[in-house]
């Protein structure tokens, strides 16, 4: 078989992974600017909460977008479900932020139950959003 073969479907493979790297630094910017407190500090002063919520909501906006890929008809399709998967990770922890008083301070005081509370929650709606894109 021609090598040219093995390589036909690179351009695609290249631009459905540009735009996932793309939506997902889009989705790390809107989150931590959603979020009161500042994750990227908090990890970097070696805040265990603030990594382990925000790793799991990372988790939980990729497998709904890989969900995104995968089914998509084209790359707007995979764009469109992409953001859709972005408004859903965010509205997640706003939601929590409701339902678990002075959530921001815990995460920020390093408090690991949150971390991990917030990381399981965000999880656990990206597998049921990566679930329902299996259109």
């Amino acid at each position: 078989m021609n090598p040219a073969t093995y390589l036909a479907g690179l351009p695609a493979f290249l631009a459905y992974f540009a735009v996932a790297v793309v939506l997902l630094a889009a989705f790390a910017y809107l989150y931590t600017h959603s979020t009161p407190h500042k994750e990227w500090a908090l990890i970097k002063a070696n805040n265990p909460a603030a990594a382990t919520a925000y790793g799991g909501s990372i988790i939980g906006f990729v497998l709904p977008l890989h969900s995104a890929i995968s089914n998509s008809v084209n790359l707007i399709d995979c764009v469109l479900w992409g953001v859709v998967a972005l408004v859903v990770q965010i509205a997640t922890f706003l939601v929590l932020r409701l339902l678990i008083r002075d959530l921001p301070r815990r995460i920020h005081d390093g408090e690991i139950a949150s971390g991990i509370f917030v990381a399981a929650l965000s999880i656990a709606v990206g597998i049921l959003n990566a679930a329902s894109m299996t259109y």
